[in-house]
Order: structure tokens, then sequence, then C-alpha cells
């Protein structure tokens, strides 16, 4: 019997021993099923980091929206975008016009200045023509010509009778007594008129008959 207490005070500090040295690993397999080496940030900086990844989601979402607003004007500043180039282009429409209105006016002011110029070489060769001088010959036919090609620019001659007297083409030099007239006509030319299309460059001075 004393032989058998002896065997169980042996076995037990082994039993002892052994429990011990395996109660550390059940605990920590307990604490840590997943195993070793995993660490854990504290819950402060885990809120940080999701108030940050929120943020930027939210700028990242306005410079969107902001890229879109530029991409597309509103309708009021598409609406103001249209109607300024609608008066531009009237703008435009009218400025051609006058440059166009101006470039005929200069035209036709320099073909007057030419014809004005050589009125004086017609009424030469209207009293030659008078006299008798341009009845035949090469100055005849070169009068002839001149005058032909006066008017493919719009001259004509004022030297007409019988008409009714307008004072807007005529000029009464002369006024004297008529017969069997009702109004006041032109009786005599004493120096021809002309004019270039509906532009008068010169009266033409005429002898008028009145109503007796």
């Amino acid at each position: 019997m004393p032989h058998q207490g002896d065997d169980a005070e042996h076995v037990n500090p082994e039993g002892e021993a052994a429990g011990a040295a395996a109660s550390p690993g059940g605990d920590n397999a307990g604490d840590n099923p997943a195993g070793q080496g995993q660490t854990h940030q504290p819950e402060g900086q885990v809120e940080a980091d999701a108030l940050a990844q929120a943020e930027r989601i939210l700028n990242d979402a306005g410079a969107a929206g902001a890229a879109e607003d530029q991409a597309v004007p509103p309708r009021d500043e598409a609406a103001e975008l249209k109607n300024d180039l609608l008066r531009l282009q009237a703008e435009y429409v009218n400025y051609r016009k006058r440059v166009e209105r101006d470039r005929a006016v200069a035209g036709e002011m320099a073909v007057v200045g030419v014809l004005n110029s050589l009125l004086p070489v017609l009424d030469d060769i209207d009293a030659a023509r008078q006299h008798g001088d341009l009845a035949d010959g090469p100055f005849a036919a070169i009068a002839n010509k001149l005058e032909n090609s006066l008017k493919t620019y719009g001259l004509t001659r004022i030297n007409e009778t019988g008409v009714e007297f307008d004072p807007t083409v005529h000029e009464a030099l002369i006024q004297q007594p008529g017969q069997d007239v009702e109004v006041d006509t032109v009786s005599q030319v004493l120096r021809s008129g002309y004019k270039s299309g509906e532009r008068v460059l010169r009266a033409a001075q005429v002898v008028v008959a009145v109503p007796e």
C-alpha cells in the first residue's frame, strides 16, 4: 500500500505538468481561432478611413457633375448664345447690303463724272451738225460712234419739242404766247439737256409757249 501511494504521488506531478503545458496552447487557440500573425486596427482609425473614403467618393462625384455642367450649357445660356449668333448674322447681312449699295453708288458717281466732262464735247458736235459740218465724212462717223458709246452708259438726250414744260428737266429762257396751247409747252430747244438713267445731268434750255 505505501508503494501505491508513492506511484500516485509520482504520476500526479507529471499530469499536472502536462496539463500546465497544454493549457496555454488551448487558451491561445480559443482566443485566436483564425491562426497567428493577425493584427487588429483601433476602432478610431477604422472610422477615420471610412470617412476619408466617403469624402473621396463625394468629391469624385462633384467633379464629374461639374465637368458635365461645363460640357452641356444650361438652357438659358444656350438661348442667349443663339440670340447672339442671330444678331451677329443680321449685322453681317446689313453690312453686306451697305457695302454693295455704297459700291453701286460709287460706280454710278464715277460714270456721272465722266459724262459731265464730255457734255461740252457733245455741245460742239451738236453745233457742228446744225451748221452742216458733220453731214458726211470721217468726223461724222467718229461723232456717231461717240454718241452711241455713251448711250451704253445710260446717257439720253433731252431735246424734244411740243411736250409739256417740266421744270425738273427744262430751263425756260424765253416765254412767248403760243397758239393752240392749253399748258406751258416747249416750242424750241436752245441747248440740249442730258440724263443718265433717272439722274438729270443738265436741264435743257428751251423756249416756252404759254397760253394766251
